[in-house]
This record gives structure tokens, sequence and C-alpha cells, in this order.
């Protein structure tokens, strides 16, 4: 049971005060301290509803401790490190993280040609000082906790809460002086008898990218499950699940780029029906008021939501997903698909944490010195470790 410092006063998480003391902290803007260290670490309060709960700040989970909740790995074991400092920078007095993009969010003149995945074509120095659209992607879905599973947890996560944690984890984050909340969009579930105070709602988050006369032309970001794709005349339309009638456009140049960068997402989305396909892309609109699509990546993710890039790290998710024991899913970041990264850590394993590695079977010396030195520098963690070009996954270790 968690314990934190609240205006002064030691609570746990399930006395009864501790609901009215973090509403209060919520009005007041009080930071809580979480006290699973000492000193405390500084946290913050969301509003969910009538609801209030403590939240982490913005990639402070390395503070505190491994057997806390709002723990989270060492940035180098994921593709977070080489980002840190450079395309994410943490104000400690505002306790914001302020984010430089590789992408545009303003548009001047006719509209440039998408440039989908281009986190795959540069080096992974270039990538570190701007955070491309899978990085941005892969840094909301870990700061919204959503890389984190225990089959206690089934059944329990629903687009409605992925949708809140993503935009609270977005109120964390700057672009340019502004909190990238405003210029994310995420659409809401949709309910039939609630359809028009929907449309109403999008119509009028949608007012800041209206087509002005002069000056550019303003973009957002969507994050979203696609439905389905439908061709169209001169395109493709994105169907996102929750949108009903309003699709965003892609042309057929835009459309042949997507297919043929994220050829494997698609192929992992199509093998696998309980599987979800996240959007995340920049789009304005035009005179006509259609969603366009100017840049656009994807992410799979499992029936939990935990992400996956491959058909073996989709097995080590499923086997996981089976455990009591909570496991936290590593992303890649801007890393490149031939540097190792930890498929998942299970931090309250014991004796030791134990990090565990999927290495493909197209790895070579290269992969596999980098891998060795990634594990040397953990000499606190134990590793298991799937050579796949070897045989099947082995056995999870007993906890």
């Amino acid at each position: 049971m968690r314990r934190f410092e609240i205006a002064g006063a030691v609570l746990n998480e399930d006395e009864p005060a501790f609901s009215v003391a973090i509403a209060a902290a919520y009005r007041n803007r009080i930071r809580p301290l979480c006290l699973c260290r000492q000193p405390g670490v500084p946290m913050y309060v969301a509003a969910m509803g009538e609801q209030h709960v403590i939240k982490r700040m913005p990639l402070s989970g390395g503070q505190h401790d491994p057997g806390c909740d709002s723990y989270e790995p060492p940035v180098d074991l994921s593709g977070l490190g080489p980002l840190i400092g450079s395309a994410i920078r943490l104000d400690p007095d505002s306790g914001m993280a302020a984010l430089r993009l590789e992408f545009s969010l303003t548009r001047t003149g006719s509209r440039a040609a998408p440039t989908p995945g281009a986190s795959e074509s540069t080096s992974v120095k270039s990538e570190a000082r701007r955070l491309s659209l899978r990085a941005l992607m892969h840094l909301l879905w870990n700061e919204a906790g959503l890389t984190k599973w225990t089959s206690a947890w089934a059944g329990k996560r629903h687009w409605w809460n992925i949708r809140w944690h993503l935009l609270e984890a977005a109120k964390t984050m700057l672009v340019k002086g502004a909190p990238l909340s405003e210029m994310l969009l995420v659409p809401e579930p949709f309910r039939a008898e609630n359809r028009d105070a929907i449309e109403q709602r999008r119509v009028a988050a949608l007012s800041v990218i209206q087509p002005q006369r002069t000056g550019p032309r303003k973009l957002m970001v969507l994050v979203g499950e696609v439905k389905e794709f439908q061709a169209a005349r001169g395109g493709h339309r994105l169907v996102v699940r929750h949108w009903p009638g309003f699709p965003f456009l892609l042309d057929d140049r835009t459309w042949a780029r997507v297919q043929a960068r994220f050829e494997a997402e698609l192929a992992l989305w199509a093998a696998n029906d309980a599987s979800h396909l996240i959007a995340v892309a920049t789009f304005g609109l035009n005179a006509a008021g259609l969603a366009i699509v100017e840049e656009i990546a994807w992410m799979v993710v499992a029936e939990n939501w935990i992400p996956y890039e491959s058909a073996q790290e989709l097995r080590l998710v499923e086997a996981l997903a089976k455990t009591r024991e909570q496991s936290i899913k590593g992303l890649r970041f801007a890393s490149p698909a031939d540097q190792p990264i930890v498929a998942a850590l299970l931090m309250q394993h014991r004796p030791r944490p134990l990090a565990l590695f999927v290495v493909p079977a197209s790895a070579d010396e290269t992969y596999a010195a980098a891998l060795e030195e990634m594990i040397a520098a953990r000499p606190e963690m134990d590793s298991w470790i799937w050579h796949v070009g070897q045989g099947e996954m082995p056995a999870l270790p007993a906890r």
C-alpha cells in the first residue's frame, strides 16, 4: 500500500481521508510526495470525472522505488535514453517536459509530401535531437502508464481510460511553450445516443485549425484506433474507431508510401484479430472541412493495448499477460530496428528484477555485442533471452 505526504500529512491510499486530501491538493495545486523513497518524490493530482488520482511527473519513474507502482525502468534499456536532454528537456521547476518535434504542426504553401516513418531512415544521433511521430506516440504511451500490465487487470482497460491517460500525459508536455494536450485529438468513445453532443465537441476541438485566408495552416495530432481503410477517388480514407462519418484522407502517393514503410505493422494487425492498430498522424482541414493527413505512423498493440513489433514479441506479451506479476513493456522510440532494446521488464521479480530480450533471427555480431554491453551495464538485473533463430520461446522463469 502506497503512502503519500499531502500538505504535511502522511496518508495511506486506503485511508478514508485520502480521497478528501487529494481533492483538496487538486484544487490548491499542491504536489503530493510519494514516500516510496526518502526524500519523497513529487507527483501531481489529476481529475478523472468526479474522482481524483495521483500520477507521477513526466519521466520521473526512475526516481521511485522498484516496488512502487509509479516506478519506470532505467531509460538506457529502451530507446528513450538518447532523447533525454535533447528532444525531451525537463523543467524541474514546472515539472513539465519540453518536446522538440521532428515534424511540423503548421503548413505553408501547398501541401508537402508526407514523410511517414522518417524515424527509420535517419541516424540515431539525428533522431535524438527531435521526436518523430512514432517516438511521440511511444512517449505518450509510456508516460500514460499503458506499457504496464498484470493479469489482475484483465478486462479493465478500455478506450475511455486509454484516452484519459493519454490526454493527462499530454498535459505534462510542452511544444513551443504550449501544452501538447491543446493540439492532440483523441476520439472520445462513441455512443449513438450522444452522437450530436460528441460531434459538437469534435467541431469545437477542430475550430483551432480551420483554414484561414492568410498565414500558415495549423495542424493537429491525431491518436486513434484504426477501424478500416477504404478506397477513395485519388487515394484512401482512414476510418478511425469512435468517429463514424469523419474520415481522414490520404492521397495515392501517401498511401503507397505508408504501405511500403509500415508493411510489417499492417501485416501484424491483419494476422491477429484481437490486436489494435493505433494511428498517430498530423492533419489539417481543407476549405471543404475535410481532414487531410500530412504525416502518419502506426503502432500495433495487443488485445490488452500493450505494444509489440513482431510476432515473437506478441507471443511474449501474451505470455506475460497471463501472469500476476506486473510487466513493463520496452519501447523503441527513436532507436533503429537493428539496435537491441529490452522487450519487457519484471521489476518486482525475485530474487532480482528480470530483463527480457527477444533477439531477431537477423541479428548479427554488432547486435550481439550491443546486447552484451546493455546487459553488462545492469548487473543488478537477471536476463532472459529468446534467440528467435535458435528455436521456440524459452519458458519464463518462475517468480
